[in-house]
């Protein structure tokens, strides 16, 4: 690969442009089927550019006892993480525009950047209202993480490779094999609503009780970039879930691309359809629920696919 066509794919297509792209359309998306799911009409297609930049319009406010540096460097931070995993999940056919072995441990150490710029984005605001929802945001990521890294691990077991793209052509060619990763699927789907702090799992938001947990004090520009990050870490995610679990190809890039959009909105409608007919579980619920039915379940994944490596000699 060429330094130019290097470039042009990071930047622009699948790179950072596309995903900007597809994250404002999932945002409208999301956003107007939860409307219809309540009886609502939703926003207008172009309601998230609109949002977007009269956010970059409106005035800047640090907090006097913010720590200024950190208050503006942490949403850049959170938007570049999710800019360098996307580079590393397939969107068209089976390989990723850049992968290695081992390429899935990076997606999740990225994966877990957003959390924890949450966390230190409430923790520098120094507001009560945000440290609240930090100290949510930490809690809650205690809660997920182990689940969700056994439950994306589970299937790597069975294809011999740590690499997205590598476990995506392995069960791609082993169709019924992606059957046995059944109760990762679902602990995946659950723990990605969990991640993305969604309902059920939006207690470190919770506009009802602390405004808006930690943002609470961003506006503006930082508070516009945030937002987008977040945006942009649903693609990621749906990316993420549909590579592993749902590993389908045809080995034509176009309708590969195509096969990629159809599987992100599908599992975008069931999230939406979780977060509809769903009400917040408190932050201890939460936990419990993660640590009791989600842990045990990935770990039986653990289990059973390394049964069936050792018996099946995959």
């Amino acid at each position: 690969m060429g330094l130019l066509t290097a470039f042009i794919r990071i930047l622009i297509f699948p790179g950072f442009l596309f995903l900007s792209a597809y994250a404002l359309v999932l945002q409208f998306l999301d956003r107007k089927l939860y409307a219809r799911l309540q009886s609502r009409q939703g926003p207008p297609w172009y309601q998230p550019v609109a949002d977007f930049f009269k956010l970059l319009g409106k005035e800047t406010l640090i907090p006097a006892q913010a720590n200024h540096l950190m208050f503006r460097m942490i949403p850049a931070f959170c938007l570049g993480a999710m800019a360098a995993a996307f580079i590393y999940i397939p969107v068209w056919g089976r390989s990723a525009m850049f992968s290695f072995e081992g390429d899935m441990i990076v997606v999740l150490y990225f994966l877990a950047i957003p959390p924890l710029a949450s966390f230190l984005a409430g923790w520098y605001s120094r507001s009560l209202f945000a440290t609240v929802g930090a100290t949510r945001t930490l809690t809650q990521m205690f809660a997920y993480e182990v689940p969700m890294f056994l439950a994306l691990l589970a299937p790597t077991l069975l294809s011999g490779s740590w690499s997205i793209s590598g476990n995506t052509a392995f069960y791609a060619a082993h169709p019924l094999l992606v059957l046995v990763n059944l109760p990762a699927l679902v602990v995946t789907l659950i723990v990605s609503q969990c991640k993305l702090e969604r309902t059920p799992f939006d207690a470190p938001e919770a506009e009802t009780e602390i405004v808006s947990g930690p943002l609470v004090e961003y506006g503006g520009r930082y508070l516009a970039f945030f937002t987008f990050s977040k945006d942009c870490e649903l693609v990621v995610v749906l990316s993420l879930f549909t590579a592993m679990f749902l590993p389908f190809s045809t080995g034509i890039a176009g309708a590969d691309f195509l096969l990629y959009i159809v599987k992100t909105l599908a599992v975008m409608a069931v999230l939406c359809l979780l977060r509809a007919t769903t009400a917040r579980l408190r932050i201890n619920q939460i936990v419990s629920f993660c640590w009791k039915y989600l842990a045990p379940a990935a770990m039986f994944q653990i289990i059973l696919n390394l049964i069936l490596r050792e018996v099946f000699s995959l």
